[in-house]
């Protein structure tokens, strides 16, 4: 589990293909070494495993299932990912319950700057926009954000300074992709209405 408030970023220093996958070796400033091996990591709001580190580079194995629901069929070298280490007993939420389970693949239709801050309009599926609510918890590249408005292809985002400076958020623009994750409450509760009909 995960709580969506982003601290570190990564760099994507190698990738190999794999017949059914592929193997990304990330660097970071991450505070982990051997005995961390096997830990989770939301990298870009996807939950993958640790499976080796050497020198600040992490490796993660990413299967084909990952692949098609993230924007990680694009990822290249020297691309910016987002990262967060897994909640522990007892730590602050200061976001909201991520899984790390990315729904879809989102697309970037605006970035507007406003006074200080950034209004983004993205575009999902017409499956996921069901579970779009005004004011909900949302995941995007794994960054905890709320949805201001709902739209006829997707829903609006304001980013405060703070989280675009922090975030990849502050690399992306138009037509660009990202991960998108809604909030397991939302689904889970259209999902026990629609069962009980």
């Amino acid at each position: 589990m995960f709580n969506g408030i982003i601290f570190n970023k990564g760099l994507i220093t190698k990738i190999i293909k794999r017949p059914k996958g592929i193997n990304i070796f990330v660097k970071s400033d991450l505070k982990l070494g051997l005995k961390d091996i096997g830990v989770s990591v939301a990298c870009d709001g996807v939950c993958l495993t640790l499976i080796t580190i050497k020198k600040r580079i992490m490796e993660f194995y990413l299967s084909n299932e990952t692949i098609k629901r993230s924007k990680f069929k694009y990822i290249k070298l020297n691309d910016r990912i987002n990262l967060e280490l897994p909640l522990k007993y007892g730590q602050k939420i200061s976001g909201h319950i991520c899984q790390g389970h990315v729904d879809t693949v989102g697309k970037i239709l605006s970035v507007k700057n406003i006074d200080k801050s950034y209004l983004f309009d993205f575009e999902i599926n017409k499956k996921e926009r069901k579970n779009i609510i005004e004011k909900a918890s949302i995941s995007i590249n794994g960054i905890s954000l709320t949805i201001s408005k709902v739209t006829k292809k997707g829903f609006q985002i304001w980013i405060i300074p703070h989280t675009f400076k922090l975030t990849n958020l502050s690399s992306l623009k138009k037509g660009n992709l990202v991960n998108v994750e809604i909030d397991i409450l939302s689904k889970y509760v259209r999902n026990y209405f629609y069962e009980k009909k």
